[in-house]
């Protein structure tokens, strides 16, 4: 049975620069901003920036009991600033899950702030909820972070 867990958040970023980090620099800015929790990102398939690319993430030590996971580009929307990766290998796979995809769907509030939507979606055989929340939490962490770091860029 799939489930899902939402929540979001409001960052003094606008829709554009935010869209862009999140979907076009992830790789790349993913170990600056929050090396504690994601140490690395390596390209194995595509380029990086449409659906059908493949990631490895290779985490740090405020990632508890996840040491990599290799996850897909599944949706890929500019039009609607909708951005999602699945699961293949490792990670949540490793921890009773058949299936786990975080999905990220932002909207401009005004010039400067965006509101971020974030959805988890998942199939487990095990009766663990408290995985999925703490994705949620970590996302969020990691667009505060991401949101911080833009700041400091734009500054």
């Amino acid at each position: 049975m799939v489930k899902e867990i939402k929540t979001e958040t409001k960052v003094g970023v606008g829709i554009a620069a935010l869209w862009k980090a999140l979907s076009k620099d992830l790789r790349f800015l993913a170990p600056k901003i929050a090396p504690n929790l994601i140490k690395d990102v390596e390209l194995i398939e595509g380029d990086g920036t449409s659906t059908g690319t493949v990631l490895l993430f290779s985490f740090g030590t405020d990632a508890s009991n996840i040491v990599y996971q290799e996850e897909k580009i599944v949706e890929l929307d500019e039009s609607l600033h909708r951005f999602g990766l699945q699961v293949l290998k490792g990670g949540h796979l490793n921890h009773g899950f058949s299936s786990y995809k975080t999905s990220f769907q932002l909207a401009g509030i005004q010039e400067q702030e965006t509101l971020v939507s974030i959805t988890v979606t998942y199939e487990s055989a095990v009766e663990d909820t408290t995985m999925p929340s703490k994705s949620t939490q970590a996302s969020i962490a990691f667009i505060k972070s991401l949101e911080s770091y833009l700041l400091n860029a734009a500054a």
